[in-house]
């Protein structure tokens, strides 16, 4: 095993319990990114997590898990909305490389980063965008065009799909991780889901073998339409969701 393998087996291990086997390449990536993120974190804050063991389980491990709610394989366009240090976004694009994606996050310093973050690893096919949800589901060159919304630890549900559902085309799907509580949340966002022209598929549950408590995908699927007042202005999804 080679030296950088032997660093990585917390991620390779996880990984491999969700089905997923990292190639020699992709882990090469994946070393990469810790460092970065290491190195950037002491000037930028980007994330609590500094333990590489915590980084490669919680941060990249995790991530991938979004991929047992993806379609079938394809080029899909993919939107990670408020993606901070790139989460679940790059781990994905580092697995799936034939993926189109963005990365959304409103703060200039995250953003600073994943600008950095992309050259660093030559992925192709990325932008990179410094805003609101709120606002981009506004612009018709983003709206109701990605096959997929990702977001991880950003808000509520019935806040949530107010932020990613106009994002995603009709046939296209909403997948946001969550770690616990998700019974009174789904109750809460029933209205906001129908409202915004989503249907709530089975949740998904996986497990990481170096985490102890289990972990959700809530998937939605975008069957009709998102009605043109949605979303609503900058802060009142989180602040009066539907």
């Amino acid at each position: 095993m080679s030296e950088t393998a032997e660093r990585m087996e917390p991620l390779v291990a996880n990984a491999a319990a969700l089905g997923i086997h990292l190639t020699p390449e992709q882990v090469r990536l994946f070393a990469i990114y810790q460092a970065e993120l290491l190195d950037w974190n002491q000037r930028a804050n980007l994330t609590a997590i500094t333990d590489p063991r915590e980084v490669q389980v919680k941060h990249f491990a995790d991530s991938l898990a979004c991929l047992l709610a993806f379609p079938e394989p394809g080029p899909l366009w993919v939107i990670d909305v408020g993606t901070g240090a790139g989460f679940p976004g790059v781990p994905l694009k580092i697995v799936r490389p034939e993926l189109r994606l963005t990365l959304l996050d409103s703060t200039r310093k995250k953003t600073l980063f994943l600008e950095h973050l992309v050259q660093v690893l030559a992925l192709a096919d990325v932008v990179v965008l410094t805003g609101r949800a709120e606002e981009v589901g506004r612009d018709p060159a983003q709206r109701e065009t990605h096959d997929v919304a990702t977001s991880r630890a950003v808000a509520k549900l019935a806040a949530l799909a107010e932020l990613c559902l106009p994002l995603v085309r009709v046939g296209g799907r909403m997948i946001a991780q969550k770690k616990a509580g998700i019974d009174a949340e789904l109750r809460a966002a029933g209205r906001a889901i129908t409202v915004l022209g989503g249907r709530l598929l089975p949740v998904q549950t996986y497990r990481l073998p170096d985490l102890a408590e289990p972990r959700w995908l809530v998937v939605v699927e975008k069957i009709r339409p998102t009605p043109p007042q949605y979303p609503r202005r900058v802060g009142v999804p989180t602040k009066k969701p539907l």
